[in-house]
């Protein structure tokens, strides 16, 4: 079996949420990338699928977002899942669902409500910064859920970073949950560029864009 690297560290403060399951599966060795996004994606699924199962989830109540560098956001039902188009965001409140974001380089943020139990995960780089796609999900979840900020844990994943890369998004994407009404103990952020170790992480930036994608995962029993 090929080796499948998980990250989990900077998610132990959402894991410790009740029902709550996250993971950020990283570079897979041995599996074959390029330029062809959904080739390569379709060469990782198998092992992402097991990182799924290994949560006590089923690949189809993993739903993924299409990810267009936006900020649109869509609720998820505890239904079939699928990918779901035009979406850099899902959110949901239901039981038995699994939320999926891949990235390269940009931000992976997921959300976790330790009253309400709604969870959301976004696709955060460059441009999804600073189209405010955090403040956006705090907001839809409060309309949708009754979410108040003050009690979302936020946790942003492994993500380019100065000086690799001359957009400190990932510095931005805090400053706007705490404008947002996130409190500072329940914002963790990895601190890890994804640039400095492509033997643990993808860089589509340093790897000129024959590169895989990493999955982050959040699931709620």
């Amino acid at each position: 079996m090929l080796d499948m690297k998980e990250r989990k560290e900077f998610l132990a403060q959402i894991n410790g949420v009740d029902q709550i399951s996250a993971r950020f599966v990283t570079r897979i060795e041995g599996v074959e990338v390029d330029t062809d996004k959904l080739a390569t994606v379709a060469r990782l699924e198998p092992f992402h699928r097991e990182v799924v199962e290994d949560m006590g989830f089923s690949w189809d109540q993993c739903w993924r977002a299409e990810q267009v560098h936006g900020a649109e956001l869509a609720v998820v039902r505890a239904t079939e899942a699928s990918i779901i188009e035009g979406v850099d965001g899902l959110i949901s409140s239901d039981s038995d669902v699994v939320l999926g974001i891949y990235v390269a380089d940009c931000g992976a943020i997921y959300l976790v409500d330790q009253v309400t139990r709604a969870v959301g995960v976004l696709h955060s780089g460059k441009k999804g910064t600073e189209m405010g796609i955090l403040a956006k999900a705090l907001e839809m979840m409060k309309l949708e859920f009754g979410t108040n900020a003050s009690d979302v844990l936020v946790a942003l994943a492994p993500c380019i970073r100065p000086p690799a890369y001359e957009v400190d998004f990932a510095s931005e994407i805090k400053r706007q949950a705490m404008e947002a009404g996130v409190r500072e103990a329940n914002f963790t952020d990895s601190g890890i560029c994804t640039s400095q170790d492509l033997d643990t992480y993808y860089s589509y930036r340093s790897e000129k864009g024959a590169t895989g994608r990493m999955l982050a995962l959040l699931g709620k029993e």
